[in-house]
């Protein structure tokens, strides 16, 4: 599994990306732009896809909880991709680096002249060693915030859509648990971590189960949604833990960690 000197789009969501405040947790967002830019730095291309909006903005703008109402929730979303993309300058910019956001909705993947649009944008950033940032456009698409089956479900999806449309060699979605387990590792104490699974069947999805944090809006079933895109495109995803952003070298170096969904050849 060693990936040096490819492109990684990796997805970060908002469970990992804030404390249970609510607020942002600079220390991950900082040890995040840390690792990736160390990662760049090896000669690997970083597409990182961000969650989180609406959770910081709803922090920031005083709300006691998270917001109910389509206007305030893409008000939050207004207010939180400002400040997510503030942070990730600064903190990225500490390290040497330049970030470009890219905000798409899901039109903008239905159309093939969006979507080569798109595919040039992504190809034109990442030739002048950008690390472009992408997010569901919120503030603008009341469809994704407001259905009850997500399209792109807390960016598990959109993650594996965003691989797909830059060609890339890996897709590391970044969960609050350390990867896809026989069973749910919450409420099983012999509950084992599978390492590689070689194809998403029914079974796989039985094993999913539900929703995953309070926070994020994606559980483990929108990872295999996504894994299953990203994977019948010839494009291996793995599941792991984010609590800890140092085990992401453990990909370039070939080590065992999280779950590895296989490429279909």
């Amino acid at each position: 599994m060693g990936l040096r000197k490819k492109r990684i789009v990796i997805k970060i969501g908002t469970s990992t990306l804030t404390n249970e405040e609510g607020k942002s947790n600079l220390r991950r967002m900082e040890k995040l732009a840390c690792v990736l830019s160390d990662l760049q730095n090896m000669g690997n291309e970083i597409v990182l896809v961000s969650s989180g909006a609406i959770a910081v903005g709803a922090n920031k703008m005083h709300l006691a909880e998270r917001p109910s109402s389509m206007r305030l929730k893409q008000a939050a979303a207004a207010v939180g991709q400002c400040e997510n993309m503030f942070l990730y300058d600064k903190f990225f910019g500490y390290f040497g680096k330049t970030v470009g956001q890219i905000l798409l909705n899901a039109e903008d993947i239905s159309q093939e002249e969006k979507k080569e649009n798109l595919s040039n944008t992504f190809e034109a950033l990442l030739e002048n060693d950008i690390i472009p940032i992408v997010n569901e456009n919120d503030s603008v698409s009341y469809t994704e915030i407001e259905s009850e089956e997500k399209l792109f479900s807390d960016n598990d999806v959109l993650s594996a859509v965003v691989a797909i449309l830059c060609k890339a060699d890996l897709l590391v979605i970044l969960s609050d648990i350390d990867g896809f387990f026989d069973k749910d590792p919450r409420f099983y104490k012999d509950a084992q971590l599978l390492n590689r699974i070689e194809e998403i069947n029914e079974d796989v999805y039985r094993l999913a189960g539900g929703a995953g944090s309070r926070r994020g809006t994606g559980g483990m079933r929108t990872k295999l949604q996504a894994a299953e895109l990203a994977t019948s495109q010839g494009i291996g995803t793995l599941v792991m833990n984010g609590k800890d952003l140092e085990h992401i070298y453990d990909i370039v170096e070939g080590k065992k960690v999280g779950t590895l969904f296989a490429a279909k050849k």
